[in-house]
């Protein structure tokens, strides 16, 4: 911008110079055309200060037409650097609603994780509460029998009927045993998938650490493949590239697109300085197709790669 001005500028004061010295040129030969009106002809004076005239008026519209040209040129290229910054800052604040979605989706993952760890602590106490309760409701059972069983031997020691009681009493101790055999058998039971529960648990945790270790593992072997292929492009791009002195020390970022097969569907630059940025482009544009991976996870890495160009001088 500040170079543009610059050449502006003197442009003007070039063109006024001109015309100034051209003014000046007139004002110089006035006097004449008066001594020569005296002493010749008049009629001889007055072509040439009317040539005079028209050649400051031509020039001076000339001045003003490249005035107006520049102008033009210059509100162009604003209104170019003004579109450039509206399509980044809408870009930006893409980028910013989707962090913010990303946030929110995650912050309601963690409240759903957390709800269901509460829900499980207390379907966890609900238990233990039933089992205390179950546990002190057979301890009252068990009292209940042995004093039942108690004044049931006092009554048969004085009763005729004691067979009969020792029987009844036998049949009862039967079916406790019977009742506390079941509920062992289910307790065993209910141990045994708690046991298979848990062990099936800790089977997924250990699949599900295994399948991190390969993804892991596959994340790097594509970003070595992508750090393969970027150096592959860029070696591409620098077989093309069209250098000049001007460009030591100077360098250019540019944005590439690729198609599936490699073909550079778009390039445009992304900053740097300008002779660097020109001709990083020409040559993305005269190697037409780049080199691209065959493998889906890796080529979604290089569909649309940033890179620094910089001469080799």
């Amino acid at each position: 911008m500040g170079a543009l001005q610059s050449g502006i500028l003197k442009s003007l004061v070039l063109h006024f110079a001109l015309a100034g010295i051209l003014f000046a040129s007139a004002n110089f030969h006035t006097p004449e055309p008066a001594v020569m009106e005296v002493t010749l002809n008049p009629e001889i004076t007055e072509p040439l200060d009317e040539k005079v005239v028209s050649a400051i008026s031509v020039d001076q519209s000339a001045v003003e037409k490249k005035i107006a040209e520049l102008k033009t040129q210059e509100l162009n290229k604003k209104r170019a650097e003004e579109k450039r910054i509206r399509d980044l800052e809408r870009r930006a604040s893409q980028a910013r609603r989707d962090r913010e979605a990303e946030a929110r989706r995650i912050k309601k993952l963690e409240q759903q994780r957390k709800a269901k760890v509460a829900e499980k602590k207390k379907a966890e106490a609900q238990a233990k509460k039933a089992r205390e309760i179950e546990k002190k409701q057979r301890a009252q059972a068990d009292k209940a029998r042995a004093e039942k069983l108690a004044a049931e031997k006092a009554a048969k020691a004085a009763s005729n009927k004691r067979k009969a009681e020792e029987d009844a009493l036998k049949k009862a101790e039967d079916a406790r045993k019977r009742r506390e055999a079941e509920e062992k058998r289910k307790a065993e039971a209910a141990e045994k998938a708690r046991q298979k529960a848990l062990q099936e648990q800790l089977m997924q945790e250990q699949l599900a650490k295994e399948q991190a270790a390969r993804n892991k593992i596959r994340k790097q072997q594509v970003l070595s493949e992508v750090d393969k292929y970027k150096a592959l492009i860029m070696q591409r791009i620098q077989a093309n590239l069209l250098i000049d002195e001007k460009m030591k020390g100077k360098q250019c970022r540019v944005n590439i697109r690729l198609g599936f097969n490699g073909l550079v569907t778009d390039s445009r630059s992304l900053g740097g300085d300008k002779l660097v940025c020109e001709a990083a482009l020409r040559a993305v544009r005269m190697a037409d197709t780049l080199p691209v991976s065959k493998e889906k996870d890796v080529f979604e890495q290089l569909k649309n790669i940033n890179l620094t160009i910089k001469p080799n001088l």
